[in-house]
């Protein structure tokens, strides 16, 4: 093939899908097992330093947020991240010095709420190591892996800076001559996932929309799945089609109600506003950005510590916020 062109930037995942396909055949277990284990020893067992980690969710919305701080408290270290759409999740691993590289798509930016100053500094520093891509290029890049071809031609990132600064190649398709940018295949070596519901083999429905959580899971060497709630697999099974990652690809199972916060959690509970602006108001100086992982994330055991920090009846105002109600004080 007619290479034309070739991107600066450095392939920071390794994995081939090859050798993740055999790498599966030897270490994954494809039996109905109970797979329902804790935060904590889903990533002692699953994660190590120097891993690839692809995020589920999209944005601030669906992201396993329980994972991301257990991550940190575990002190796991120059991880490479998928940033597809990776905001407070990636902020938080860096400014847990968890984080040695990452694939650019969508980060940085909180939204409507402002540029993160603790990603900025980290990323002017030259602290973390930079790919560019475009989101399309990043979930085209997991469809690869998902579809076990080492890599996939589109036309993203043609004629632009961002492909300069990609790991992507311009060549002919031998077929029509034209010009198409070859992406090559991302399999991280752990995807995590915050769903709906799932059971305890893995089963998972999503409520809304999916992102690209198939195809990371699929593409990846392992998966942890943070949930809602479990159900039992009678009630997977009333409505098979909604199942979107199936258990076969699933190695842990963690419960965590209110798993997302502070982000949202469609037709669950809203974005927790007040606190990703306190975040981002302690972010502005290494200080203050501290203090505030001490207070969230250092000195609590476990998420449901962090959840009693931030209190039921806040919690509650976020769920009945997302559904547009007024919040009613209960009777005791």
């Amino acid at each position: 093939m007619n290479i034309i062109e070739s991107g600066k930037g450095e392939i920071f995942c390794k994995n081939t899908p090859s050798q993740v396909r055999d790498w599966t055949r030897e270490n994954k277990n494809r039996a109905l097992v109970d797979k329902r284990m804790s935060a904590k020893e889903a990533v002692r067992r699953f994660i190590k330093d120097e891993d690839y980690l692809a995020i589920g969710g999209f944005g601030h919305v669906r992201i396993p947020m329980s994972i991301i701080y257990e991550i940190v408290r575990q002190g796991i270290s120059e991880l490479s991240v998928a940033g597809h759409t990776a905001v407070h999740d990636l902020d938080v691993l860096i400014a847990g010095d968890c984080v040695k590289n990452v694939d650019v798509a969508y980060v940085t930016g909180y939204e409507l709420r402002g540029l993160s100053a603790n990603q900025r500094r980290a990323y002017e520093s030259g602290k973390i190591n930079l790919t560019e891509w475009t989101n399309g290029a990043l979930a085209w890049r997991l469809k690869a892996g998902a579809m076990g071809v080492p890599f996939i031609p589109a036309k993203t990132m043609l004629g632009t800076d961002t492909f300069k600064y990609s790991a992507g190649k311009v060549a002919r398709c031998p077929f029509t001559g034209e010009k198409v940018v070859l992406l090559p295949a991302l399999c991280p070596d752990v995807t995590i996932c915050h769903v709906h519901r799932c059971d305890i083999h893995g089963n998972a429905q999503i409520d809304g929309a999916t992102v690209k959580d198939e195809l990371s899971t699929k593409a990846a060497k392992r998966v942890i799945l943070t949930t809602e709630e479990i159900v039992e697999t009678e009630e997977i099974r009333r409505e098979p089609w909604r199942t979107t990652i199936p258990y076969y690809y699933v190695d842990a199972v963690v419960e965590v109600p209110w798993g997302s916060h502070p982000c949202n959690m469609p037709r669950k509970y809203y974005f927790d506003e007040e606190f990703i602006n306190d975040y981002l108001k302690a972010a502005k100086k290494e200080t203050s950005l501290s203090k505030w992982m001490e207070k969230y994330v250092y000195s609590v055991k476990d998420f449901n510590q962090y959840l009693d920090l931030i209190g039921r009846e806040r919690l509650l105002a976020l769920r009945d916020l997302e559904f547009l109600r007024t919040r009613k004080k209960e009777v005791v």
